[in-house]
């Protein structure tokens, strides 16, 4: 089973960006969470939301 969380490393790899804009990017996509009343967690990512922000997809399954 996938974890729910994504860390910077995912994201780095996921993405093929640096470690300082994954960074970023997680900080972009927590704010946006948190404007829903979303609880966040610095430095990860909620796997789902980042899959559909970037891919525009509910399922990621099978992306890895």
């Amino acid at each position: 089973m996938e974890k729910m969380f994504m860390r910077v490393s995912d994201v780095m790899e996921t993405l093929d960006v640096s470690e300082s804009y994954a960074y970023k990017l997680i900080r972009k996509l927590n704010k946006e969470l948190e404007k829903t009343g979303c609880v966040t967690i610095p430095g990860r990512i909620d796997r789902k939301f980042f899959y559909e922000q970037f891919y525009g997809t509910q399922s990621y399954e099978g992306r890895d």
